[in-house]
């Protein structure tokens, strides 16, 4: 994987935005905190115009029969969406968020487990919460190695409390000379769960895919990884079905890229292809879970 230079982008939340929810999750509970989005996310739709923008991209090709003012709405109820999922996120952080989860394909990834002297991928996306498909993957009791670029937005780190829990969740960054790939296998070989986004390419080498009738570039990082670890991909997406429940899915399992030369660059594309296709069917279930805000079908960010 190659790493190209990437675009400074724009940090939306600040210590005042968490601190006013914060408080507004202890004084009002979940859905009292849920009341002032409305307001926020208004906010954002008359001033932010280039996430709008970004916005709206998904929108027209998931929404196609949607005239220019329900679109619009779609986006403000994404903002409304995203905000109950980051609201939900920073109360289990805090451990006064009473959520139910429902875990789809626990039984296959035991199985999976127990076939297997080695871990695997998780290859997530910016879909739903990112604090509940953690609590669900404590359930498999093997250590997670998050790999992500280092976070340069204090108020969020701070506030989310990543990588608090150190012996579960650890985190490879992939700044680094080889991208963490080395201890990303090393991690899977000791028997633990190496998790990746796979949504976005932040300049990481690509390739195309079909999502929502037209062509994206979805990185191929993990299938690479997978590749050499000769571990299966699962994916794991998860969606806010309630005001207090969420499923988390991890019953779509994605086998290691075998081959050589241009039969293994044809596997890893296939692999790709199949994410993809997963990506598109979770949108079309839960249309409003989808928080990439960015023009995919444009940038290679």
């Amino acid at each position: 994987m190659s790493l190209q230079k990437s675009t400074v982008e724009r940090k939306r939340g600040n210590r005042l935005g968490f601190w006013f929810f914060h408080l507004a999750v202890r004084i009002f509970g979940l859905r009292g905190a849920y009341g002032f989005l409305y307001f926020v996310a208004l906010y954002y739709l008359i001033v932010d115009r280039p996430v709008v923008l970004a916005a709206r991209a998904y929108a027209e090709r998931r929404f196609p029969d949607y005239g220019a003012g329900r679109q619009l709405l779609s986006v403000y109820r994404l903002f409304v969406s995203q905000g109950k999922n980051l609201i939900d996120r920073y109360a289990l952080s805090l451990g006064c968020g009473d959520i139910e989860m429902e875990l789809l394909g626990h039984d296959k990834i035991r199985d999976l487990l127990a076939r297997q002297n080695k871990g695997f991928i998780v290859l997530t996306a910016h879909v739903g919460n990112w604090q509940v498909t953690m609590t669900a993957l404590k359930k498999f009791e093997r250590t997670v190695y998050l790999m992500m670029r280092p976070e340069d937005n204090d108020a969020v780190k701070n506030a989310l409390h990543i990588d608090n829990e150190r012996e579960l969740v650890k985190i490879i960054f992939t700044d680094t000379a080889l991208g963490g790939v080395v201890e990303a296998i090393q991690a899977i070989h000791q028997g633990n769960l190496v998790s990746i986004m796979g949504d976005r390419t932040y300049g990481y080498s690509a390739v195309d895919a079909s999502f929502l009738g037209e062509s994206v570039q979805f990185p191929y990082g993990a299938f690479s990884i997978a590749a050499a670890a000769e571990c299966p991909v699962v994916v794991l997406l998860s969606a806010k079905t309630g005001p207090k429940k969420y499923i988390v899915d991890v019953s779509h399992v994605i086998l290691p890229p075998t081959g050589r030369g241009e039969a293994k660059k044809n596997a890893i594309q296939a692999a790709v292809r199949e994410y993809s296709r997963v990506l598109e069917e979770y949108v079309r279930q839960y249309p409003f879970q989808w928080f990439v805000f960015r023009d995919i079908w444009k940038s290679n960010t």
